[in-house]
């Protein structure tokens, strides 16, 4: 398993949480999301490292912007 935080911009709210972990959810092998918004953190556990570019795409996605690794 691994996991990694990442800081993303944007994200103000509840809906902004659940958009962005439904969108990193449905990346390959990942197991659970956790998003913060009053933090702008989102936490990604996976069964093995993820590609940060396969993130960055998801993050955008939901219409947000990843800032990098926390």
């Amino acid at each position: 398993m691994s996991s990694t935080t990442y800081r993303v911009s944007g994200m103000s709210c509840g809906h902004c949480e659940g958009a962005v972990s439904a969108e990193l959810q449905a990346l390959p092998g990942v197991t659970e999301v956790s998003a913060t918004a009053t933090t702008g953190l989102v936490t990604v556990t996976s069964e093995a490292a993820l590609d940060d570019e396969a993130v960055r795409a998801a993050v955008d996605e939901a219409g947000y912007e990843l800032v990098g690794r926390a």
